[in-house]
């Protein structure tokens, strides 16, 4: 009468130790899904953003927790000069991953190109706070901004009743 309740310890036992043996966590993306970013990367490598954001949207329906997936589109829409776009799926990015350097940047200059400055001001800091060193991300945000305030300096002043004509 005993041994009936000790197969069934027996079983869960096993099974554990099966499940142990083989670790999916939530930080591991699936292989296709990464196939399918790296197709995306290399269309942006040659240009076709079309291309790479279909890539990389297949690559998201596969494993929604692709933070280069998003950070992909988001390039992909900068390349056809949508920064609006790329703000949002750059924020897609962030939300799974705030310390991506990389998004933070994209982020920074897709606002800069939206005009934005004060925004990507933001993203400056924060790659900042996350670089205790030299950063290449923090100087070339840097170097974005510097140039959008001189060409917002450079540019001419309207004055607002010229503006209603």
């Amino acid at each position: 009468m005993r041994s009936h309740w000790f197969l069934p310890l027996i079983l869960l036992v096993s099974g554990s130790v099966c499940a142990a043996a083989a670790p999916i966590g939530d930080d591991v993306l699936k292989p296709a899904s990464v196939r399918l970013a790296g197709e995306g990367r290399a269309a942006l490598a040659k240009g076709d953003a079309i291309t790479a954001i279909d890539a990389f949207e297949a690559a998201l329906a596969v494993d929604p927790k692709n933070v280069g997936a998003f950070s992909g589109i988001a390039q992909g829409y900068e390349k056809l000069g949508l920064p609006g776009k790329a703000v949002r799926y750059y924020r897609e990015a962030l939300a799974l991953n705030p310390s991506d350097l990389s998004a933070l940047e994209g982020q920074g200059k897709a606002l800069i190109a939206r005009g934005a400055t004060a925004r990507a001001q933001v993203n400056l800091a924060r790659i900042k706070a996350l670089c205790k060193a030299d950063c290449g991300a923090a100087t070339r945000l840097q170097t974005a901004l510097t140039a959008a305030s001189a060409a917002a300096s450079a540019a001419p002043a309207i004055k607002p009743s010229e503006a209603r004509n």
